[in-house]
């Protein structure tokens, strides 16, 4: 242990520790817009899909089907497709969010996920037939060679409505939300239903507002193949994950975001390099001297995450708190080291847990509340952490039972319909935050059924700003 206790203070790591400031954070958050008392479900969704993104594709779903029956021979069922029509042929899908159902045709059915209220708006087959030629992106670029070529446009345009929308808080969360059904529906699929559903190609990352919900960034990494280089081959692997957490964080540099994080992500070497990425944040960068310079305020990302000696890339960390204790330890009971502003964790409750820090003072005091074991001691950062990641669960919980249940086959399409489930969420966060909620208070459900009505032409949806 004194050997392991050497290498750290060579390591830098060091038992003296002083105060850390906290991140200061001037920035507003919430919505960027105040929408009127009488702003609809529609209005809200349309924040992120507007009507120039569905015109798009009503475009890109008519050319396609125009390039599909040149080569395989024309269909005479086919009309091209309008925007009315593309409007409720999204509707049809995001009913399955609230009313789940193995597949959106069981709305025509007889049986009992059939929907006679909004089932008459179109046919069967005339729907069918819209799914059939339903794209994003008609043409492939000579120059493409992204696997999401299909569906970025819609991406990016999604993003834009996020960044435009809102101003998330100071602290964040990134990690893979929940984006499959809730377990009662899951527990009828047959299991020929359920083996295809396991078949996802993709993984989904997010960087979320940990005081609203808000998802303020969507990250897709394809699998890149089969096997042994596959996607579950790279769940555990750190450069993956580094690079999700790069990519998530591109457009946070500079705001003094506090960044919590899981185990697969947080690393020194990552939370190092988000720590250079600061600027200083008051007016234009120029030759400064030391009184100048100590005015401004060093802006850049913060993080605080979980560490696991499986899961996360320890390198850096010293030996010394990556190793369990042999001595008995009480709840509560912790060991800290310092590097620079960079503090490592090591707190016991029923368990050794470990955190890496340097958005949080390792001389802070914080606490836990237990409701059979009372106030648990612990360093701010793990008050924090918990207290952060619990909202983010319960958000999910209650949130992701509102995705959308059709699964198609193709991943492209699988990307877009929960990319909408997102939006969907999104904007009811929006709407709850708004005037508009003091006079109807919706529901999620509700909001996700106006919605639906009012892309279908059953709710008068008129401009109300």
């Amino acid at each position: 242990m004194e050997e392991e206790e050497e290498e750290a203070e060579k390591g830098g790591w060091t038992r003296s520790l002083r105060d850390v400031p906290p991140p200061p954070f001037k920035d507003g958050s919430g919505p960027t817009r105040k929408m009127p008392l009488t702003a609809s479900a529609m209005d809200f969704f349309q924040l992120f899909v507007p009507d120039n993104v569905l015109k798009n594709m009503v475009v890109q779903t008519n050319m396609y089907a125009k390039k599909y029956q040149e080569r395989f021979g024309s269909d005479d069922a086919w009309i091209d497709v309008t925007l009315t029509e593309m409007k409720a042929f999204l509707g049809y899908m995001i009913s399955t969010s609230i009313h789940h159902c193995e597949s959106v045709l069981s709305i025509w059915s007889s049986g009992f996920y059939s929907n006679k209220s909004i089932a008459l708006i179109m046919t069967q087959s005339r729907f069918e037939k819209i799914l059939k030629y339903f794209h994003i992106v008609a043409f492939r670029s000579s120059q493409t060679t992204h696997g999401l070529y299909k569906i970025q446009p819609f991406l990016d345009s999604l993003q834009n409505g996020f960044d435009s929308a809102f101003r998330p808080s100071q602290a964040q969360v990134l990690h893979e939300p929940l984006i499959d059904e809730d377990p009662v529906f899951i527990a009828t699929c047959t299991e020929r239903e359920l083996r295809k559903r396991k078949k996802r190609k993709f993984s989904l990352w997010v960087r979320q507002c940990s005081s609203t919900g808000f998802i303020c960034q969507i990250y897709v990494h394809l699998k890149e193949g089969s096997g042994a280089d596959g996607l579950d081959a790279l769940k555990n692997k750190p450069q993956l994950h580094s690079m999700v957490a790069k990519s998530l964080c591109q457009n946070a540099s500079g705001k003094n975001y506090i960044i919590f994080t899981g185990p697969s992500i947080t690393s020194l070497n990552l939370f190092e390099e988000f720590e250079k990425q600061g600027h200083l944040g008051r007016g234009k960068q120029r030759s400064l001297d030391c009184t100048e310079r100590s005015l401004l305020i060093y802006q850049k990302i913060y993080c605080c995450g979980l560490l696991s000696t499986r899961k996360s890339d320890c390198t850096g960390l010293p030996p010394s708190m990556l190793n369990n204790s042999e001595t008995p330890q009480s709840r509560g009971q912790y060991r800290i080291r310092m590097k620079g502003n960079m503090s490592l964790i090591c707190w016991y409750n029923k368990g050794h847990f470990r955190f890496l820090t340097n958005a949080y003072s390792p001389v802070q005091q914080g606490v836990i509340i237990k409701r059979k074991s009372g106030e648990i001691p612990c360093p701010l950062a793990v008050e924090a952490f918990a207290a952060h990641l619990s909202y983010i669960c319960k958000y999910d919980d209650k949130y992701s039972k509102y995705f959308i249940s059709h699964k198609p086959n193709k991943t492209w399409q699988q990307v877009f319909w929960f990319a909408i489930s997102i939006a969907i969420n999104n904007a009811y966060i929006l709407y709850k935050m708004s005037e508009a909620y003091h006079v109807t208070r919706y529901s999620r459900a509700q909001f996700g059924e106006r919605l639906v009505k009012e892309l279908l032409g059953l709710e008068d949806t008129s401009p109300s700003h």
